[in-house]
C-alpha cells in the first residue's frame, strides 16, 4: 500500500550564534545537526511513534515535516505531493490537511483570544467558513473534544491544563485534516489527564480516519498507542519497526537501554537496569562514527570511525548497529 507520508533523507541544521570576539576573529559558525538524514514512511490510518531522549531532535523532525521549520535537505511527500517544493500559497492550502498538536497547552494558545477565535481561526484562514457557520462548526468540534459550547467566549487562563490541551486538539481538527503531528501532547499533564487525552486521540483517529506521528519520550505511551515505532538518537533514526516487535525484541543498544528504564510493578523477574555512561552528546560536536558509541558498553573500534547502516532484522524491522550480526545485546551483557 502506498504510504500517506514519505520522508526522504530529511535534514535540519542550525548555525550557532557567534559573539563579538568570534565575529571579529573570523571564527566560523558551528553547525547544529538537529535532524540528520532521516527517512521514514507513515501509512494512511497508522500511528507512528517517535521516541528518544530530550534534545534528540524529535520535535524538530515533526516541525520540519510540516515545514514549520524549513528543512535544509531532503524531501517530504504527502499523498503524492512534494511538500518541500510547494510555494507559500500551495503550502498554506496543504496545511489544512497537515496539522500539529503542540506540547505546551499554556504557551501554544494566544491568551488574548477566546476559544471561539482560537479554534475558529483555521476556518477563516482557509476560507472554509465564516460568521455563524464558523461558530457552529467551532462549537461542534469543541464539544467533541470534551468541552462545552457555552465556554466558547472564555479565555485560555480560565481553563485547566487538560482543558487547554483539548482546545489545542480542537484547533488542529477543525479544518478536517488527514495527518496530525502530536508533539508530546500529554507530557505536560497529570497522569490521570494523560489517560483521558490519549483515549480521546484514539477515538478521534477511529472516527475521522486520522493518521498520527506521535512524538513522546515515554516508551510506555508509545507501546500503548502506536502501530510502529521509530527510535531517535542525536538526530538520527537508529531503530524502527512494528511496536510489538521492537519492544519485545529491541536490537539497538539504545532501544534496549530505554526499555530497561521502564518501571515495572512486579518485582519478580524484573529485568536489570541498563545504565548508560555520560549524557547525550551535544549536537554542536557529535561523535564520529556511530553517534551512540560514547555511551555504549558494546562499542568496538569500528563504531568509533564508521557510521552503521540500517539493516533489516525482521519483517519491517530495521536497526543500525555494527554488532547486529553477532547478536550481542546490553540485556545479555547485564545478565538478563
Amino acid at each position: 500500500m502506498k504510504p500517506l507520508l514519505t520522508v526522504e533523507h530529511l535534514s535540519k541544521h542550525y548555525e550557532s550564534r557567534r559573539g563579538l570576539v568570534e565575529r571579529l576573529t573570523g571564527v566560523p559558525h558551528t553547525v547544529v545537526r538537529a535532524v540528520n538524514d532521516v527517512s521514514l514512511t507513515v501509512a494512511k490510518g497508522e500511528i507512528l511513534g517517535l521516541i528518544g531522549e530530550s534534545g534528540c531532535g524529535k520535535s524538530t523532525l515533526g516541525r520540519a515535516i510540516l515545514r514549520l521549520n524549513e528543512p535544509n535537505a531532503g524531501k517530504v511527500v504527502f499523498d503524492g505531493t512534494d511538500v518541500t517544493a510547494l510555494d507559500p500559497l500551495a503550502l498554506k492550502n496543504m496545511r489544512r490537511r497537515m496539522q500539529i498538536i503542540f506540547q505546551d497547552p499554556y504557551a501554544s494558545l494566544n491568551p488574548r483570544r477566546t476559544v471561539a477565535e482560537i479554534v475558529g481561526l483555521p476556518l477563516k484562514l482557509h476560507g472554509l467558513a465564516s460568521g455563524e457557520e464558523a461558530r457552529a462548526i467551532t462549537a461542534r468540534i469543541v464539544e467533541r473534544v470534551g468541552l462545552k459550547a457555552n465556554q466558547l467566549d472564555r479565555y485560555p487562563h480560565q481553563f485547566s491544563g487538560g482543558q487547554r490541551q483539548r482546545i489545542g486538539i480542537a484547533r488542529a481538527l477543525v479544518s478536517n485534516p488527514e495527518f496530525i503531528v502530536c508533539d508530546e501532547p500529554v507530557s505536560a499533564l497529570d497522569v490521570s489527564i494523560q489517560a483521558q487525552i490519549i483515549a480521546l486521540l484514539l477515538e478521534l483517529k477511529r472516527e475521522m480516519g486520522l493518521t498520527y506521528l506521535f512524538i513522546s519520550h515515554d516508551i510506555s505511551v508509545i507501546g500503548y498507542l502506536a502501530d510502529r515505532v521509530a527510535v531517535m538518537y542525536l538526530g538520527e533514526i537508529v531503530e524502527m519497526g512494528p511496536v510489538d516487535d521492537v519492544l519485545a525484541n529491541p536490537r539497538h543498544p539504545y532501544t534496549q537501554s530505554l526499555l530497561s528504564a521502564v518501571p515495572e510493578i512486579e518485582p519478580h523477574g524484573r529485568k536489570p537496569r541498563v545504565r548508560l555512561k555520560g549524557d547525550l552528546p551535544s549536537p554542536l560536536h557529535p561523535p564520529s562514527g556511530c553517534k551512540f558509541h560514547t555511551r555504549c558498553p558494546l562499542a568496538i573500534d569500528i563504531c568509533r570511525t564508521l557510521a552503521p547502516v540500517s539493516e533489516n532484522v525482521g519483517p519491517g524491522h530495521q536497526a543500525a548497529c555494527h554488532r547486529l550480526a553477532e547478536g550481542v545485546s546490553l540485556m545479555s551483557e547485564t545478565g538478563a
